[in-house]
């Protein structure tokens, strides 16, 4: 099986945009040719973009009115109705459009019908023999959906509702992620301020007892938000990744691919977050020390000369075990192969030459320490040197700088910038830790993908393959798959660091017995620790296009529907996600996880910045399709856990953009919205304002098919051959939109369908007989074309309408109906004719442009006062 792209072009734009940003973050220490040409940027150009658009925000025109609206009348459902029963579409019409009315019932009503579920393929008459199965990218369970999230649902639910109306069997599987360092420090911080105590003040069991109580607090509200969207989920099946059946799945794999070597665990230098109580992210002193450098290495030897070293880290030269130079560099050239000897342990340090060492750098030579920097680190394997850990950093660097002054080897310090990483969940500073953890051998894996992928995933895949860096899964939390593998003690031996031993195993029981083996011991002489890290969340996730489906268990659903047809999912997970799917799928089933990948944009917001709760930019789409008012929204603000600055930011944006709040537009105004971006290319700057047009689109339908509900007088009307001439086309143009899922293409004919065609042109034609049945029709035709992407209003207009059709639909859906092709219609095919009627849509629209720039009126003018023209 292989994985084909939804449109190659648009794979390779993003996945070198995305390779180039994160594939070189990772490959940074590597000196290989093969890397990118394009850097991440640098934290000061970050920081400069990042001032430059708050500068933006804070002095924006005091005069910009922001997003300007009017309170529209609100009509409730006021009918008595129990959850999930049918809604009564034989009240009186309502006068105007109210999506709280229109949305009412509908979604409680479709669930219990089980429409959204496959088991309903085999009821449906047009049913076909074809699957479509996908999965919801899994949200975090820390916290609410925002609209970047929404645009996911909108076009992944778009695609469920078309490829169900077409007759396939459709499974669409909801889930949440654990999301482990997320929720553990939200839990964490909420206990302090709550309770006034840390993670440390309770036993494991006990502080897992408190975060799943947050977790069944919180995880319902992304799952109501989800069923607010309209996303048509199969929630039988609903996975989130901490569900024993899901557990036992990634116990699985890390067994297996522990079996066959790709998991192993090693020592090496891994991103720490150190959890201090202050931070350091600006510009760090750079301290000038000398290293005198002694003749000979077996002995004292006398000192030939000095070589100073520039460091912003003093504190580490207790673990430096050498001086590294560039071969090239004049200054040091007499010194190749010498030793220098350490001021304070008076080891002796080889003096090394390497390409990596910036000449224009401080002093051209740099103390390593491999122990502490990636770099270093990188440069201790290829020099075969010995790795050092001292005390704790802070402890240590005043000592050290007292005691280079003490023995007159100190020579100043200068201010200069540099990159500090900083933990985005913490705020903490991250340091470089050398450890002993798990990790997976990518090379190997990616490999394998690669052989049986094609066209431009292979362009990504080699990236992975010639990864020097491989896959750290241990994650130093509480909360979340404790690694099922256990540090094995036998009686009367000396288990040291150095020398420790370990097995793995489904249960402790299995592991124990493995270990018996293994040694070759009696299973009463060993003693079993299990490693109290947990896996990194990417790898559980990584297992979710088959784990959803019971694997490791042969179940009905891995046979039916796996692979999966398709993952659609955000161009920024091409690396965190998309690519560890892959070479997990491929590995532990044999095949990958699914046939097509479609990549949206990015959301931003209108200033460019990518929504994200820690800027208190993100909008719940909960609130443009209700409406909320500028005063709640501040207060979500101050109810989040923002930097300060960040707070004023975002207050002040919200009074500017939002003065009187965001207006209730409704689910349907919002999804169509979304759809009617174009997904796959640059990101998205929403507006709220568009979506606001589109719910005075949803207005125009509403009063369209009001209108022709007066003009209905028959129970029965034919199928008209002017209504096939007239909708053909659309029919044409949503079925090439879906098929090549360019959904804004879908939305720009019917936009344009109804507004130009239906309404503009054809509502001013009604007296005839015939006409009412090519209106009737048209209408029809296109609430079925529009279905997938306006479930809501569509559902509701077309039960209107149901009274008129030829059977009894007491129970039907608009949602399970076929979907309009344009192979039914290809008999009404009158190119010339079609032609020929532009020039009538034409003659209209300059009609009504005309009438509207001459302020003209239907009213009839006074004969008393224009005798003269009556």
């Amino acid at each position: 099986m292989a994985v084909h792209v939804a449109s190659p072009r648009i794979w390779s734009r993003d996945l070198q945009k995305a390779w180039s940003t994160w594939g070189s973050r990772l490959c940074s220490q590597s000196s290989s040719s093969t890397q990118p040409s394009h850097h991440p940027r640098t934290q000061a150009e970050k920081a400069k973009r990042r001032q430059a658009r708050e500068k933006a925000i804070l002095s924006s025109d005091v005069n910009d009115p922001g997003l300007l609206w009017s309170d529209k009348e609100k009509i409730t459902y006021t009918a008595a109705l129990v959850p999930g029963e049918k809604k009564d579409t034989t009240l009186p019409f309502p006068q105007s459009y109210s999506p709280e009315y229109v949305e009412f019932g509908w979604y409680q009503w479709w669930e219990k019908q089980g429409f959204f579920s496959p088991e309903q393929h085999s009821k449906q008459p047009h049913a076909v023999d074809k699957y479509f199965s996908f999965c919801i990218p899994p949200p975090n369970v820390t916290g609410t959906l925002h609209l970047g999230h929404a645009l996911t649902v909108a076009i992944e639910d778009a695609l469920a509702r078309w490829r169900r109306m077409q007759g396939c069997k459709v499974l669409w599987v909801p889930g949440c992620d654990h999301a482990g360092i997320a929720t553990q420090s939200v839990v964490e911080r909420k206990l302090m301020r709550e309770q006034g105590k840390c993670r440390r003040d309770y036993s494991r069991e006990e502080f897992l007892k408190q975060v799943w109580r947050w977790k069944d607090e919180k995880g319902d509200e992304i799952y109501h938000q989800l069923r607010k969207l309209g996303a048509s989920l199969d929630w039988n099946r609903a996975c989130f990744t901490m569900d024993p059946d899901f557990s036992s799945a990634v116990t699985e794999a890390f067994i297996r691919l522990c079996d066959s070597g790709l998991i192993y665990r090693s020592e090496a230098l891994v991103n720490w977050s150190c959890a201090l109580e202050w931070t350091q992210r600006s510009c760090l002193a750079g301290l000038f020390c000398l290293f005198p450098v002694i003749s000979r290495k077996w002995s004292s030897g006398s000192c030939l000369r000095e070589v100073a070293v520039s460091t912003t880290r003093p504190e580490t030269m207790l673990g430096d075990v050498a001086i590294a130079v560039h071969p090239d560099d004049p200054r040091y050239k007499d010194l190749h192969g010498k030793h220098c000897r350490h001021p304070f342990t008076e080891r002796l340090l080889p003096i090394v030459t390497d390409s990596m060492v910036d000449v224009t750098f401080g002093t051209g030579a740099v103390k390593v320490t491999p122990a502490h920097d990636h770099t270093d680190f990188l440069l201790s394997q290829r020099h075969s040197l010995p790795r050092l850990t001292g005390v704790k950093r802070f402890d240590a660097r005043e000592r050290v700088i007292t005691a280079l002054m003490e023995r007159k080897l100190f020579r100043g310090k200068k201010e200069h910038p540099m990159s500090l990483p900083i933990c985005s969940r913490s705020g903490d500073v991250i340091e470089p830790l050398l450890k002993k953890q798990w990790f997976v051998r990518c090379q190997e894996m990616g490999r394998k993908a690669v052989q049986v992928s094609e066209r431009a995933l292979n362009v990504w895949l080699h990236q992975v393959e010639i990864m020097p860096i491989d896959w750290c899964i241990s994650r130093q939390l509480w909360w979340g798959h404790q690694i099922p593998a256990y540090r094995v003690t036998l009686e009367n031996s000396k288990d040291t660091e150095e020398q420790e031993q370990w097995v793995w195993g489904r249960s402790a029981a299995e592991a124990r017995q493995r270990a018996a083996v293994k040694f070759g011991v009696n299973p009463d002489a060993i003693t079993l620790t299990q490693d109290p890290d947990v896996l990194d969340t990417w790898f559980s996730s990584g297992l979710f296009p088959f784990a959803m489906l019971g694997w490791p268990q042969q179940t009905e659903d891995l046979k039916q529907f796996y692979p999966n047809s398709i993952l659609e999912t955000g161009s920024d997970l091409i690396f965190f996600w998309v690519a560890r799917m892959v070479m997990l799928g491929r590995e532990l089933t044999g095949q990958l996880p699914f046939k097509q990948v479609l990549f949206h944009s990015l959301v931003r917001d209108k200033y460019g910045r990518k929504m994200s709760k820690s800027l208190g930019n993100v909008i719940d789409p909960l609130d443009v399709i209700s409406g909320v008012s500028l005063e709640r929204l501040q207060e979500k603000v101050r109810e989040g856990n923002l930097d300060p600055r960040e707070s004023v930011v975002a207050m002040e944006a919200q009074k500017k953009d939002f003065p009187k709040g965001i207006p209730e537009c409704g689910t349907d105004a919002l999804r169509f919205a979304l759809c009617s971006y174009k997904a796959q290319g640059e990101d998205i700057s929403l507006s709220v304002s568009h979506v606001l047009s589109c719910r005075h689109f949803c207005n125009k339908m509403w009063q369209t098919v009001r209108f022709t509900l007066t003009t209905l007088h028959d129970a029965s009307l034919p199928t008209s051959l002017n209504a096939a001439r007239w909708v053909r086309h659309t029919v044409q143009q949503c079925e090439r939109g879906f098929q090549s899922y360019e959904l804004h293409t879908v939305t720009s004919a019917l936009h344009s369908f109804w507004l130009h065609s239906l309404c503009d042109v054809y509502l001013v034609n009604r007296e005839k007989q015939v006409a009412v049945s090519v209106l009737y029709h048209c209408v029809s035709i296109s609430l079925a074309l529009l279905s997938p992407i306006m479930p809501f209003l569509t559902e509701e207009l077309w039960q209107r309408l149901l009274p008129y059709a030829d059977s009894d639909g007491t129970s039907r859906s608009l949602c399970v109906q076929p979907y309009p092709k344009t192979s039914q219609l290809e008999h009404w095919c009158f190119p010339k004719e079609e032609a020929d009627f532009s020039l009538v849509q034409e003659v209209v629209r300059v009609a009504r442009l005309l009438r509207a720039q001459c302020q003209l009126t239907k009213e009839r003018p006074d004969c008393e006062r224009t005798s003269s023209f009556c």
